[in-house]
């Protein structure tokens, strides 16, 4: 009997020490994360004072993107803004310049959906009055010349503002809708406030 534990405890020891190497292993291992490699949300690369510019057919700018900040995630291909500026040029037309204080790029880069403090500034020309849109949001889609919002809206028209819920806009076609409860108010431009 004794000869038998003499021959069996190297093997126990053997698979004592075994289990203990795999413990050890498993204990000196970082914990697996859900999110590694190519599916974690963290940026693959940050430019600082980012700007572009999209030139048309005609070697004419078509429009400018810049920001204070751009930064790109792999794992959705999508950019994040920080304080954006879009401005859209025709020679007919004065610019039209949208400014944000965030912004989100489609990974194709399609659409950016301007967010927070969203502005949209058409200088006056000719006799046309200055036009000055206000949202939450807003989605453009510069290829098509289209912007759009599903939230409320304010719309500064020289003397008049006009508020509603939702809006479409063309910039080829000069065509502005905005979707529901539409209210608007023209004030007077020589009417003088008392104190």
């Amino acid at each position: 009997m004794i000869h038998r534990i003499t021959l069996w405890f190297p093997v126990a020891l053997l698979a004592g020490i075994t289990g203990l190497t795999f413990w050890l292993n498993n204990l000196a291992q970082p914990p697996d994360l859900p999110n590694e490699g190519k599916m974690r949300h963290d940026p693959d690369y940050i430019v600082e004072d980012f700007s572009a510019t999209r030139i048309g057919e005609d070697g004419m700018p078509r429009y400018t993107l810049s920001a204070r900040r751009m930064m790109h995630y792999p794992d959705d291909d999508t950019t994040q803004l920080e304080s954006p500026r879009f401005v859209h040029y025709s020679r007919e037309r004065a610019p039209i310049v949208a400014t944000s204080r965030t912004a989100l790029v489609s990974s194709n880069g399609e659409k950016a959906r301007l967010q927070d403090d969203v502005k949209v500034v058409r200088e006056a020309e000719g006799n046309k009055a200055a036009l000055v849109l206000e949202t939450s949001t807003l989605d453009i889609i510069p290829d098509k010349n289209l912007a759009q919002t599903d939230q409320p809206v304010k719309i500064y028209d020289g003397n008049s503002l006009i508020t509603g819920i939702g809006l479409t806009f063309n910039n080829e076609t000069q065509v502005l809708k905005i979707l529901s409860n539409i209210q608007g108010v023209r004030q007077n431009p020589n009417a003088k406030t008392g104190g």
